[in-house]
């Protein structure tokens, strides 16, 4: 394990050392680094999810454990929680050139649009070696890799947390309704879409206070194109532009894969999901098990009301593990538990490399720097302090994040950051078998285009033939143009 990881030790950049001491010496630099030096007054802002916010005082007190100096203030500053309004938000903030915030939490998911802009810090060039050397070596390389230039490989975010969704659910109704979770295995051995759906319609129809069997994201937002229809659509077999070896690239030479069997059927599940398998473009082998309104729900719509004790199921990220069994949860830990997301062909089974099994979207969030800062020294030092065990730790335990070296989450307990370390078998199983958004420097006019058509076609404004064959021309133009 880095040394650097645990006691909270930082190096100085390589590039900052000898631009420094060519001046000065290293003594005046290093005590330029004991004041916060940079030039700017007042904290360090860093807008965050506002959550992070809540958390603020825990969070920064870790920050300052692990070796910040007290000298430099932290605000963190609540985003948008939905991450295309977050990405607006940013991208006017640069393209303005305003200063603040100085540090910016950015998905992973359109962080490398902003690299090849050059609107972020270069890290690779501010970053201690050692805090390089152990994000490098430790961290989750898809985590990273999201975070780095494509082209050079230099580092312009540090990851602050992964994220990969699990099934939720209702333990109590599962049991009541005839099942065993537990004989079965449901934490860490994956369903098929069919027998989800029918367990789920089953403990639905034996629930008649439930509102939903199950709820799920399905807005037409960011969140469909890079998760939940990228998911399921993976665990039919489909994909975006064919063999996952294309999801990154290169632009305009690869295959264009939408207007295909698989995708279409995964369109046409969904559509039995919420109006039943006799429903117009509805799939015939699976019952209904929600509703319509999960066409307009995003993460916390559909969290609402399996947290408030009206659904059976869910589909989210981990955070929602530490809300769910929270003091304002509608049931007992006890009666709560989390499964993997479920599959329709077997790994290895579906039409292009990397498709079939169970499969989880790779999400989660960067800390990078803003060019404009004028406290870039003191926000190095902050990211500095954020590449550290016990500060991940920490998170963990307030926020319910997962760390971005995974070695921690296989050495944590409940002790350390409470009920979420019960479901940690699970979220290795999703965390083994994860799926990246195809991010390149089009996935900003792509996502939206896919969004759009999937949710055209869950509402059935067009037949899930013409949404994705519409989609297809409209990826190829953006291919093309590129």
């Amino acid at each position: 394990m880095n040394q650097h990881s645990q006691d909270g030790t930082r190096g100085v950049s390589r590039r900052r050392f000898l631009a420094a001491t060519g001046a000065t010496g290293a003594t005046m630099w290093i005590a330029g680094c004991g004041g916060g030096g940079g030039g700017g007054e007042g904290p360090v802002e860093m807008t965050m999810d506002g959550e992070w916010a809540d958390a603020q005082e825990p969070v920064v007190n870790a920050l300052y454990d692990a070796g910040l100096s007290e000298d430099i203030d932290v605000e963190i500053l609540p985003g948008d929680f939905e991450t295309g309004a977050r990405r607006s938000e940013f991208t006017s903030a640069l393209d303005a050139g305003r200063a603040s915030p100085d540090v910016f939490m950015m998905d992973s998911g359109w962080t490398i649009p902003f690299i090849v802009r050059d609107q972020l810090v270069n890290l690779s060039e501010e970053l201690s070696s050692d805090t390089l050397d152990y994000i490098q070596s430790d961290y989750l390389e898809a985590a990273v890799s999201t975070a780095s230039d494509p082209e050079t490989g230099d580092l312009y975010g540090v990851p602050a947390f992964p994220d990969y969704p699990v099934m939720h659910y209702r333990k109590d109704l599962v049991e009541e309704a005839g099942y065993d979770p537990e004989g079965e295995n449901w934490a860490t051995e994956p369903m098929t879409w069919q027998r989800f759906a029918e367990v789920a319609a089953d403990v639905w129809d034996q629930n008649d206070d439930l509102n939903y069997g199950f709820t799920t994201q399905g807005d037409a937002y960011e969140g469909t194109s890079c998760c939940t229809f990228n998911e399921m659509m993976t665990s039919w077999g489909g994909a975006y532009f064919g063999d996952h070896e294309n999801l990154f690239g290169p632009v305009g030479d690869r295959p264009i894969t939408v207007n295909e069997q698989p995708v279409i059927d995964t369109i046409r599940m969904v559509r039995s999901f919420m109006e039943g398998p006799d429903a117009e473009n509805a799939h015939p082998d699976f019952p209904q098990i929600t509703t319509t309104d999960i066409i307009e729900f995003t993460e916390e719509p559909s969290r609402e009301p399996f947290t408030g004790g009206n659904a059976a199921f869910m589909r989210n990220w981990p955070y929602a593990i530490r809300i769910n069994i929270g003091e304002d949860a509608a049931f007992d830990p006890s009666d709560y538990d989390v499964m993997p997301m479920p599959f329709r062909v077997e790994e290895g089974q579906g039409a292009y490399q990397g498709t079939g099994g169970t499969s989880h979207a790779l999400g989660g969030w960067h800390l990078t720097v803003n060019p404009n800062s004028q406290k870039l020294d003191q926000s190095i030092q902050v990211l500095e302090a954020f590449a550290n065990q016990s500060v991940m730790v920490t998170v963990m335990e307030e926020l319910g994040n997962l760390p971005p070296d995974p070695a921690v989450t296989e050495q944590v307990d409940e002790s350390q950051v409470g009920g979420i370390a019960n479901y940690l078998d699970t979220l290795a199983v999703a965390g083994q078998n994860t799926v990246p958004r195809p991010v390149t420097t089009v996935w900003p006019d792509e996502s939206p285009l896919i969004s759009d058509q999937i949710n055209q076609a869950y509402q059935n404004n067009k037949s899930p033939e013409q949404a994705m064959a519409d989609l297809e021309e409209g990826l190829a133009n953006v291919e093309e143009s590129a």
